[in-house]
């Protein structure tokens, strides 16, 4: 059976188009919290963070996912709704279980944002009973 494996530089996108439950806005909570009509830090990460996983799902065995372990993220330009927003991940390198990734977003103005993403590949069973262990545990 043949392994698959990433290179340096292979990449992918992930675009959206900006939506209401994208805008930092929709995060304020509280009385007299407000926040701007752009696209949030929160929503422009987990758009970068599919990218990654798009690009680990060739290596994922049945009942496996990747899922985010470490971030460093610039977030310098705001996107309005409706814009649309590219997210792309290349691969840089492995670390022991760690995937790492370069990241980098954009819309129809020039770059919104960049950083660099660690994945790692786990099983899905054993990733919920550790949270569901750790609830217990409160």
């Amino acid at each position: 059976m043949e392994q698959i494996m990433l290179k340096t530089g292979d990449s992918t996108a992930v675009s959206i188009i900006v939506e209401q439950g994208d805008l930092a806005a929709a995060f304020a909570d509280f009385e007299n919290e407000s926040y701007p009509e752009v696209l949030s830090t929160p929503a422009m990460l987990g758009l970068m963070e599919r990218a990654c996983a798009r690009l680990l799902e060739p290596l994922l065995k049945d009942g496996e996912m990747s899922v985010g372990a470490k971030v460093q993220l610039s977030h310098f330009s705001p996107s309005a709704m409706g814009s649309f927003v590219t997210a792309v991940a290349t691969f840089e390198r492995q670390e022991g279980s760690l995937f790492w990734f370069r990241l980098r977003a954009y819309d129809g103005a020039g770059d919104v944002g960049k950083g660099e993403h660690a994945r790692a590949i786990v099983r899905q069973s054993d990733i919920e009973e550790k949270a569901s262990l750790r609830r217990k545990a409160i």
